[in-house]
């Protein structure tokens, strides 16, 4: 078995591990949408195998579709820890908050769009630029989301024990790599150069992959509260909120002028 074939198989049953051990703490209750995206790598994972082996002319419609749909669930897994981060306090934020969340975190790639272009894109076929273009926004989308909350982590009330922050470094970690590659892949162009990157890819992302097995075998600690600080500014942030939708239901409309 070559080294490619190794680092798929160890990728492939540590993402199985991964899931199993989800199941067995009940990750699934708090983070429901975490889970169905490791599920979601596992299945993609083996069918991508057997369409490279036995379909290789679809391997490319395949690949398009699943990342589209791997790009979708991760919007919706960043979302799903910012919620989650915002526990504490989310009994007294104003309905239709979850919404106004997940317009952030899409606000956010959709900022990121137009710079997630890597020099040297125009090297590659046409029919790869789109799928390139999503790959680099949801990586640099993750990254600044790892960075944003690992940086916040003291006026949040996270540490490395809490599964907002395993959950992000997994994902910010196998993201810089990824971004890594992807820039030297630019600057190489020998056969044996890109396979090697392709394989330090790869070793990134199973050495997050080991990371949330390691994370996920433990107890998840209890939540903390929030600084006072950041519960002043989170509650101040609510009550103006509320106040302003209520005032606009409260406000009678106003009648036509000249009838």
């Amino acid at each position: 078995m070559n080294l490619d074939n190794t680092l798929w198989l160890a990728s492939f049953l540590t993402e199985a591990t991964v899931v199993g051990f989800l199941i067995y703490r009940r990750v699934w209750k708090t983070f429901p949408v975490f889970c169905l995206y490791c599920i979601w790598l596992v299945l993609v994972d083996a069918a991508a195998y057997g369409v490279q082996r036995s379909f290789p002319a679809r391997y490319f419609n395949f690949y398009l579709v699943t990342t589209i749909v791997y790009f979708a669930l991760e919007l919706g897994v960043l979302v799903e820890l910012t919620w989650s981060v915002l526990r504490p306090l989310r009994a007294l934020l104003p309905r239709g908050a979850l919404l106004v969340v997940a317009g952030l975190v899409l606000g956010l790639g959709i900022a990121i769009w137009p710079f997630a272009v890597i020099p040297g894109f125009g090297n590659y076929p046409p029919q790869w630029h789109l799928l390139m273009h999503i790959e680099q926004t949801t990586s640099i989308l993750r990254v600044v989301f790892f960075l944003v909350l690992a940086g916040c982590s003291q006026l949040l009330s996270i540490g490395w024990r809490d599964r907002e922050l395993q959950i992000a470094s997994g994902l910010g970690f196998y993201s810089l790599v990824g971004l890594a590659v992807a820039m030297l892949h630019t600057h190489m162009t020998m056969g044996s150069q890109l396979r090697f990157l392709n394989q330090v890819e790869v070793a990134g992302y199973l050495c997050s992959l080991m990371y949330w097995t390691f994370s996920f075998a433990a107890r998840e600690s209890e939540r903390r509260e929030f600084t006072p600080q950041m519960q002043s500014f989170l509650l101040a942030l609510a009550g103006t909120a509320r106040t302003a939708r209520v005032n606009f239901v409260d406000t009678p409309p106003r009648k036509p002028r000249g009838r």
